[in-house]
């Protein structure tokens, strides 16, 4: 992985991704103490920073082997990112999706023209499994949701956007708060900024009892999660950082951050009070540490990242009742 991954991947993004606003509240800098600057990549293209890397995966494919298909493992926003990518390029998409995941993920991940393939996650069933057999059968083209290069590159496209928007802003040191679940959209933003702009420095952020990232960084070494579901935080639920993502998180990133269910739910409904955008659970981590943790943060401003918006109106009507 390298920056000018990142930047191939930019130039074939551009005109078909959102330039995402860096957005800001008076009241939500109140919170926060100090200036809170947040990245709002639920309004990407499929409702999160997903499409970028699926984008960038499917579309870096020679013609051939995008025509066989291609296979994608995920909760929902990788699913749903790489089945439109998938669509634009006119091929086919295989998702195999746990049967817990949200409905509505499952439902637009359909809707993009995608097969989905569900799986007994809670169960024990095995999603590689399911995946190989697919494979064989079909000669489809797998697309990983975080440990793939083409994939981290096209999410570190959102750091090229955070290292311009900050300039503009007049930030130039910051903590920038990043949901982790495998560490593709952390590892590609801390390459970016690290080229881009060396004051900023990506920040993992995580619901309590999947914390691998920041155990992983604190020990030194690739730490599991005991479960392998039971988050309200779905879309970062992973079972460790990935093997290409970890080193370079381990290199550029600082510490993680860890949030509890309740300060996610509160920060979801800030969000739609002070910024007027919809936030799901595992998108709204980093927003959530900015706002309860501020004294394990460094400097005046902080930056995090909205990673996606994709709720069901259940777990919405819960976070508002909350807020």
């Amino acid at each position: 992985m390298n920056i000018d991954m990142i930047r191939a991947a930019d130039a074939r993004l551009a005109g078909q991704k959102r330039i995402t606003p860096l957005l800001s509240a008076p009241l939500l800098d109140q919170i926060a103490g100090r200036r809170l600057l947040v990245k709002a990549e639920c309004l990407q293209l499929t409702g999160s920073f997903k499409f970028r890397g699926g984008f960038s995966a499917v579309s870096a494919l020679d013609a051939a082997t995008r025509e066989r298909g291609v296979l994608a493992f995920s909760s929902g926003n990788h699913a749903q990112g790489v089945a439109l990518a998938a669509a634009m390029h006119g091929a086919p998409a295989t998702i195999i999706m746990p049967a817990d995941a949200p409905e509505m993920k499952i439902a637009n991940t359909r809707a993009y023209g995608a097969q989905v393939v569900l799986y007994d996650r809670a169960g024990g069933e095995s999603r590689e499994e399911l995946g190989d057999a697919l494979q064989a059968r079909h000669g489809l083209t797998l697309i990983k949701p975080y440990d793939e290069p083409q994939v981290i590159a096209g999410q570190g496209t959102t750091g090229l956007e955070i290292a311009e928007q900050a300039a503009q802003a007049g930030v130039e040191q910051a903590d920038v708060l990043v949901c982790c679940g495998g560490g593709g959209l952390t590892s590609g933003i801390a390459l970016a900024l690290a080229a881009e702009a060396p004051g900023l420095r990506a920040r993992p952020c995580e619901p309590e009892g999947f914390d691998d990232a920041t155990r992983s960084l604190a020990t030194g070494t690739i730490q599991r999660n005991a479960r392998p579901s039971g988050s309200i935080c779905d879309a970062i639920v992973t079972p460790e950082p990935g093997q290409i993502t970890f080193p370079i998180m381990q290199a550029l990133c600082g510490p993680g951050l860890v949030v509890s269910d309740e300060q996610v739910l509160r920060a979801m409904a800030l969000a739609w009070q002070h910024l007027k955008i919809v936030v799901e659970p595992g998108g709204a981590a980093a927003l959530a540490a900015a706002l309860f943790h501020p004294d394990q943060i460094e400097g005046e401003a902080v930056i995090a990242v909205a990673t996606g918006g994709n709720v069901d109106a259940a777990m919405f009507t819960r976070a508002l009742s909350l807020g």
